[in-house]
């Protein structure tokens, strides 16, 4: 059974308090459990911290000294895993803080001068987003760049192009793995973003009102590497706006990702048929031998609810707070480092995925023989005869019926046949109606056309630095 209360707990805020906290509180509002993680950047927000106060004369130059060699300790001994976090001091903030008292005296206890752990957890918190913005950038990178490579390999393969999950108009496969580079393309500038803003120093903000000591903001920014220094104190030690931000950022690349997702289950299914995924990335039925399924897709999809699901449990506890800080901003941390492992998993393993993944040209070449796909290429014929859009439109509907009705392709019909329906048609319109002329005429900036695919993959290269 559970303690009442545990005696005293060398808390550090502890000295107007008569009763020890109970041990059900220690247990509920501790965070040390997940926010551990922190402790390079709490770290690196104190040595900055101490180097200022020291420049201040708010402490000796020796009791700088003496609290930067015993942060480099404690940090040394945390790396090794000998470090023990204590659940009853709540937070990796509160736990070095105490670690650095005990090892170097009164010139420990001096370091939270001028700061309070709401501005302090802060700090930390944006440092750590930055730091994990820059990786997440790499991991996006280096899956743009197994898109690449698939994309280059398959250049001048057709496949039949999707709307509502149907055959639309045939596109060259390179076309549509380029489309997720431009995907991650957009996550990656948002992700820029994201770390621009993330990238604004809060300490000295204190409590919630700043402080009356004299201390040098603009100087501690500096040595950390942020751009500027937050503007309200108010607004600092309440915000989680760059928090939010990041795990939008997450849901999105998760979203991305899981679109993917469900195209490599559909496209490995027997009835699509399209794409082969290595037996290393792929896991067989317990009854059925014949069964190859594609779980990492399956579990990438999967896992978006739970990053999307991390975006809106933090929105909902900033919705109702008032100014300023208020603990329930606890629960930023351990909704934010979930999110971000599991998108940094899912990103990894894509790319890997990637680079063992065969298309089957031949499949994915004969999935354009049929459905009409070149109809509108022959719209666009008639168009280019002066005929109005809507009018070609109604023109190719009721060519498109009379094929219905015969069991047959539009390229299968004779010239006398399609004249039938349009005089303007002559003997070229056969170009237009196969495959590969459909693909072939798709110039237009953006398109599918052969010369237009291989200038954006070229850009997409280069900008990857993977032009040779």
């Amino acid at each position: 059974m559970m303690a009442e209360s545990i005696r005293a707990s060398d808390k550090m805020w502890g000295g107007g308090f008569a009763e020890a906290t109970a041990a059900s509180v220690e247990a509920f509002s501790a965070s040390i459990q997940y926010d551990a993680r922190l402790y390079r950047h709490d770290i690196m927000g104190s040595r900055a911290h101490a180097r200022m106060l020291a420049r201040q004369e708010l402490i000796t130059e020796e009791e700088r000294d003496a609290i930067l060699q015993g942060l480099t300790e404690i940090e040394a001994e945390i790396d090794r895993g000998e470090f023990v976090f204590k659940p009853e001091l709540e937070d990796v903030h509160m736990n070095i803080e105490k670690a650095l008292t005990d090892r170097i005296g009164l010139a420990g206890a001096k370091l939270h001068t001028a700061r309070s752990r709401n501005d302090q957890v802060n700090l930390d918190f944006r440092l750590y987003l930055r730091d994990e913005a820059d990786s997440l950038d790499g991991l996006l990178a280096e899956t743009q760049k197994a898109f690449a490579r698939q994309a280059r390999k398959y250049l001048g393969a057709v496949m039949p192009g999707y709307t509502h999950l149907q055959r639309a108009q045939p596109v060259l496969l390179t076309h549509h793995l380029l489309a997720y580079v431009e995907m991650f393309q957009r996550d990656r500038d948002r992700l820029a973003g994201c770390r621009q803003r993330i990238n604004v120093m809060p300490l000295g903000a204190a409590a919630m009102a700043g402080t009356g000591l004299p201390i040098d903001r603009h100087s501690v920014a500096e040595e950390l590497g942020f751009v500027a220094i937050t503007a309200n104190s108010m607004d600092t030690t309440g915000d989680r706006d760059f928090a939010l931000e990041m795990l939008f950022c997450l849901s999105l690349i998760q979203v991305h990702l899981s679109r993917l997702a469900e195209e490599r289950v559909l496209w490995s299914t027997k009835e699509f048929d399209f794409v082969r995924i290595g037996d290393r990335y792929t896991t067989g039925s317990s009854i059925m031998p014949q069964k190859k399924n594609p779980d990492i897709p399956e579990l990438i999809r999967g896992k978006t609810g739970r990053v999307a699901g991390a975006l809106m449990a933090l929105l909902m506890t900033v919705k109702g707070l008032p100014l300023t800080y208020n603990r329930d901003l606890q629960e930023d941390k351990e909704q934010v480092f979930d999110a971000l492992d599991t998108v940094k998993a899912s990103l990894a393993i894509t790319a890997e995925l990637l680079g063992h993944a065969e298309f089957k040209t031949e499949r994915l070449r004969a999935a354009t023989a049929g459905g009409f796909m070149t109809a509108t290429d022959l719209a666009d014929y008639l168009v280019r005869r002066n005929m109005p859009f809507r009018q070609a439109h109604g023109v190719v509907g009721r060519i498109v019926a009379f094929c219905q009705e015969r069991s047959c392709e539009l390229i299968d019909l004779t010239l006398a046949e399609l004249r039938q329906f349009s005089g303007l048609i002559d003997a070229d319109v056969f170009a237009v109606l196969s495959v590969d002329g459909s693909v072939s005429s798709r110039l237009s900036a953006g398109g599918t056309g052969r010369a237009r695919v291989e200038e954006a993959l070229a850009q997409v290269e280069r900008l990857l630095g993977m032009a040779s």
